[in-house]
């Protein structure tokens, strides 16, 4: 049996090979340049007080501040309520887009799509004009009854906050559900409907395993979004609403705290991301 010819090195051949590593390189060096560095400055401030030098000091006047302690309370109460909220309400609004055939259905699924472009605070300024202290209801209220104001003062309150960022983060929650209803086959409904399951037993049973993961990628999202939204509580005005973001923009501009704005900024940041890990923990053991 004749030996194969030998094979004669080409240029292609001798050209050195670029190893691996080395093409994540470009996107490493920009995420450092336009994400780490500032953050690592952000960190670095927060370690600097007013008086020069390095030490804690910041931290301790911040932490052990009440106005502190009251921001923390209310950025993370109301960031798991509209996260619960946004939810609910998603997955009745997603099922209903879905499964029950109206006029207008895909016209409504692609609204949602846009929806999702739109700034926070137009919304807000949406709710302002429906709901404000002389928004249209207010204003009807008031023509009808010759009432001095109107009943509708909620805006300016967390309960306002929380509608808004509901109203506003829902369909976030919407999207990736129905990607995942549309993957479901309706042969599994006829056949679980016809078995005489009513349609609560059906969306329990069937549906709802399916969205697990959607509810748990759009519930995660939402919960790190409503922890860092600065949008909606300014333009709402609600009164005594102070949420870490604020309180950042409170000690910065309003202030010119810088170290104490820093430190807060930290711990957002640390917040966020710690309830962020916590939520995709439960989500994974909740679908194991």
């Amino acid at each position: 049996m004749a030996a194969p010819p030998k094979r004669h090195p080409t240029s292609s051949d001798s050209r050195p090979r670029i190893p691996t590593w080395a093409w994540a390189l470009p996107p490493v060096a920009v995420l450092g340049l336009v994400f780490l560095y500032p953050l690592a400055l952000v960190v670095q401030q927060s370690f600097q007080p007013d008086t020069g030098g390095t030490s804690l000091q910041p931290y301790a006047d911040v932490l052990a501040s009440p106005s502190f302690l009251e921001a923390l309370r209310t950025t993370v109460w109301i960031a798991v309520a509209a996260t619960v909220g946004a939810l609910v309400l998603g997955f009745v609004l997603a099922l209903v887009i879905a499964f029950v055939p109206f006029p207008g259905g895909k016209a409504v699924a692609r609204f949602i799509d846009v929806f999702l472009s739109f700034p926070s605070f137009l919304i807000t300024l949406a709710l302002l004009f429906i709901y404000g202290t002389v928004g249209m209801a207010n204003g009807l209220w008031t023509d009808v009854t010759g009432a001095a104001e109107g009943p509708f003062q909620f805006l300016t309150t967390p309960w306002g906050v929380l509608l808004a960022e509901i109203t506003y983060f829902t369909p976030f929650v919407m999207r990736p559900l129905l990607a995942a209803f549309s993957g479901i086959d309706t042969a599994q409904l006829e056949v679980a409907s016809s078995l005489g399951a009513r349609p609560a037993r059906i969306v329990r049973k069937v549906i709802l395993p399916e969205a697990l993961p959607a509810l748990a990628a759009g519930g995660s999202l939402v919960l790190v979004l409503c922890l860092n939204e600065f949008g909606i509580v300014l333009f709402t005005g609600a009164k005594g609403v102070t949420t870490l973001p604020m309180l950042v923009y409170s000690k910065a501009i309003l202030e010119s705290d810088y170290p104490g704005a820093c430190v807060v900024a930290v711990v957002n940041v640390l917040v966020s991301v710690g309830l962020y890990g916590l939520y995709r923990v439960v989500s994974r053991r909740a679908g194991a």
